[in-house]
């Protein structure tokens, strides 16, 4: 199949994915159904090591999990900081407003 995407012509050939139809299905607002599975597993793309603009990224990323608070006096700790933080950053940036309007900057 030739595409064309801004003025590029290019040749798409779609993976085929073999399924084999269950008769378990139904019908949905008067067209048929019917669930199939796949004959072979689907081959995903090989990780890669990507860079746009500079900002290294990856095309199949992970799922960063972060340590849960262990009990209620930590987590009182952390909303403590963060709070102080947005505190602090939302006077630095006033700060930072007020300076570019009166010239200092």
């Amino acid at each position: 199949m030739i595409l064309n995407y801004r003025g590029v012509s290019y040749e798409y050939n779609p993976p085929v994915i073999k399924t084999s139809e269950k008769k378990v299905g139904g019908k949905y607002r008067g067209l048929d159904w019917r669930f199939r599975n796949l004959k072979q597993n689907v081959v995903l793309q090989p990780p890669a090591n990507l860079t746009y603009r500079g900002v290294a990224y990856s095309n199949r990323p992970t799922a960063i999990q972060e340590k849960a608070p262990a009990n209620v006096r930590e987590q009182a700790r952390w909303l403590m900081l963060n709070k102080k933080k947005a505190t602090n950053n939302r006077g630095a940036s006033m700060l930072r407003r007020s300076s570019q309007k009166v010239g200092l900057v």
